[in-house]
């Protein structure tokens, strides 16, 4: 038998030296080592949407693999593929980082320097294991997990307070679940999260009682998810604003990886302040999503936050989805001015500024009410499909005839316009 191994290694001589290594073993077929965490996440997915049968047995995975630590990179691999045999490099092979790795999902750490013996035995022995559990998966699973290469993640986070960042969150997850995906959605604005306002729901666990835990089990996930009638799964925000400091970005990584391993598609309300577990869901999210209302303020907003997230190496602004939410064809801030200005990309599909439509269902707390035959309704769930969110995005409601964000380029050098294009680059 032969078997694959992928290699992520950041440093070129290191990876030189493991593929070096590595091609010396007996039916070993090695393929060319990935630079980073998100290459590697990227190149499993790709591999996993047609088979299965596809991925390689082995991952090797570098102690300075980046930018994700080794060790949530270990785990995030464990829970989307886990059919893949993980193994650590490191030059700390002592019982404290072992104990570790198995923790995170490893099966087994080889010391540096590299030795033959040591890689082979380590390596042989996880492509054993990898065949076993593929074997296993071929003869079914439990049938409510979800057994993919793992489900994607989608972020929504404001420019700033007020631009429609949880209903847009709330309506994504609403058009996901309604075209048959098992949908999970997350308050990950820990401190004045209203996903439970929004959806009429009151319960008492929540996000922070995921936090301490180790090792999230299927059991232990759905005491914290509430099974809504809407046919969401909702991950709530604490009830006290204060418990959100025991979610950190090591645990925010741990609980949406929990949550991509049970759920077709994790869409995770961001808010907007950047803290260090929603900088990690943007980070590992497969779309993110940043809301703007076409305003001088909010678009200046939304430029210092996709530039933060670059400073933090989280996300690049071309890599994030712009949506404009409150739009109209009147407006003299058009979605092409917006997408110039923060280096996004802006969405095809603009939110119209129908608040009428919207007032009724907010205030009773009950936006999944919201009649089919709303505008905004329409727009946000034609986004969801433009944004590759439901299971059959041809199904979904066609933008308005007026609805060409990229048309209205011809605006005038006065007004807010201007203001924006003198502050640029401010």
């Amino acid at each position: 038998m032969t078997t694959r191994i992928l290699p992520a290694v950041g440093d070129p001589d290191a990876a030189r030296a493991i593929v070096t290594l590595l091609s010396q073993l007996p039916a070993a077929e090695p393929a060319a080592p990935v630079p980073d965490a998100t290459t590697l996440l990227d190149t499993l997915a790709r591999l996993a949407a047609d088979s299965i049968d596809e991925l390689p047995e082995v991952v090797l995975v570098h102690e300075r693999i980046g930018p994700v630590p080794a060790l949530e990179l270990i785990r995030e691999v464990a829970l989307r593929f886990p059919a893949v045999g993980v193994v650590l490099v490191s030059s700390d092979a002592g019982p404290g980082l072992f104990s570790a790795a198995m923790d995170s999902g490893a099966r087994g750490l080889i010391g540096l320097p590299l030795s033959y013996e040591e890689l082979a035995a380590r390596v042989q022995a996880a492509a054993q294991w990898s065949v076993g559990v593929r074997r296993h998966l071929g003869g079914g699973a439990a049938a409510d997990v979800f057994t993919g290469p793992g489900g994607r993640v989608v972020t929504v986070t404001g420019a700033k307070g007020g631009v429609g960042t949880t209903f847009t969150a709330v309506q994504f997850a609403l058009a996901a679940a309604a075209s048959g995906r098992r949908t999970a959605l997350v308050d990950l604005d820990l401190q004045a999260g209203d996903v439970g306002s929004y959806l009429d729901v009151q319960f008492r666990r929540s996000i922070a009682d995921l936090a301490g835990i180790q090792d999230i089990s299927p059991r232990v996930l759905q005491d914290a998810v509430y099974d809504d009638a809407s046919g969401l799964a909702l991950l709530l925000a604490p009830a006290d604003g204060e418990r959100g400091e025991e979610v950190d970005d090591r645990a925010a990584r741990h609980i949406v990886g929990a949550l991509r391993s049970r759920y077709e598609l994790v869409v995770v309300d961001c808010g907007t302040q950047v803290t260090g577990a929603n900088a990690a869901a943007v980070e590992m999210a497969d779309v993110a999503v940043l809301v703007t209302t076409p305003d001088v303020v909010a678009v200046r907003a939304a430029k210092r936050m996709v530039r933060m997230w670059e400073r933090l190496q989280v996300r690049k602004a071309e890599d994030t989805a712009m949506v404009v939410n409150r739009w109209s064809k009147h407006t003299e801030i058009q979605p092409a001015l917006i997408e110039k200005i923060t280096k996004t990309r802006a969405t095809r599909t603009p939110v119209p500024a129908a608040f009428k439509e919207l007032q009724a269902v907010v205030d009773a707390g009950r936006v999944q009410d919201l009649d089919n035959r709303s505008t905004v309704k329409q727009a946000l769930w034609t986004l969801a499909g433009e944004l590759g969110l439901l299971s059959t995005p041809d199904t979904a409601t066609p933008p308005p005839a007026h609805a060409t964000p990229g048309a209205s380029l011809a605006v005038r050098a006065t007004g807010p316009v201007a203001r924006l294009r003198r502050g640029r680059e401010g």
